[in-house]
């Protein structure tokens, strides 16, 4: 692998890439000019977006990764790393929903949600910054937060929790490592038409219930929080950081 660790093209890193929102940002890094690895816990469905990538003129790399495994974090983001070179960006996008009672909430749901969405998304941002650091390079790390991180909602408690830690969890990495040219954002999607929806989206009667909370009277595309990611990940972002960009067709402007 050594002989591609040197290819002058920027590096990413876009977790649970697999589909969807993860997917979409990982096909869009590499139009942009970027090498990215993608990571799953079954890296088998990783085909389709590796396929993508490398027709965009990207060098694709695939990672099997739990994020709430802090060995398996270290091992797959060093393999990143030795694959690629260095790390430029980080996309925390790995997560799981869970639409339930607060009431029925089972200790064991509320572990894999707030391992996955936030004690995984943060642990791979300390293996981030400490890469960065250690280098002596500027990065970005960018987290797939949601609207459910600051807008109450019922039946999604322990979700919204997980959310709503990692946009202020954006803030304090954010603040602690400035110094270091590291700058921190988040994205809040609101509703957004992907593979996980695919079941609540297919009732006439629930779509019309969201849209109707939404000003612009239409779902978001993966594509779209793709185009987001992107900018973070920009020179054109280089002034912007501690932020969390809600793109939610005004969902949160009420």
């Amino acid at each position: 692998m050594q002989e591609h660790k040197s290819t002058g093209r920027r590096t990413a890193l876009v977790t649970g890439a697999s589909q969807g929102i993860g997917e979409a940002i990982a096909v869009a890094l590499a139009r942009d000019g970027f090498d990215v690895a993608v990571s799953s816990t079954r890296p088998e469905k990783l085909a389709g977006v590796l396929a993508q990538i490398e027709a965009a003129g990207g060098r694709a790399v695939p990672v099997a990764l739990d994020v709430r495994s802090q060995s398996n974090i270290e091992q797959a983001m060093a393999a990143v790393i030795d694959a690629l070179g260095h790390l430029d960006v980080l996309v925390n996008n790995a997560g799981v929903p869970l639409r339930k009672s607060a009431l029925e909430v089972t200790a064991a749901e509320w572990d894999t949600v707030i391992g996955t969405n936030l004690t995984g998304a943060f642990f791979m941002s300390q293996q981030m910054g400490r890469h960065l650091i250690g280098s002596g390079r500027p990065g970005c790390i960018i987290s797939i937060a949601s609207t459910h991180g600051v807008l109450g909602v019922a039946q999604r408690s322990t979700y919204g929790i997980s959310k709503a830690a990692m946009i202020h969890m954006t803030r304090m990495l954010a603040i602690e490592w400035a110094q270091h040219g590291i700058r921190v954002n988040a994205i809040a999607p609101g509703r957004v038409d992907t593979p996980s929806r695919a079941g609540s989206y297919s009732d006439p009667k629930y779509i019309e219930s969201m849209l109707n909370r939404v000003p612009l009277h239409r779902f978001g595309t993966s594509d779209e929080v793709a185009a987001a990611a992107c900018y973070l990940a920009s020179p054109e972002a280089a002034y912007i950081t501690g932020q969390t960009l809600f793109l939610d067709g005004g969902l949160t402007a009420y």
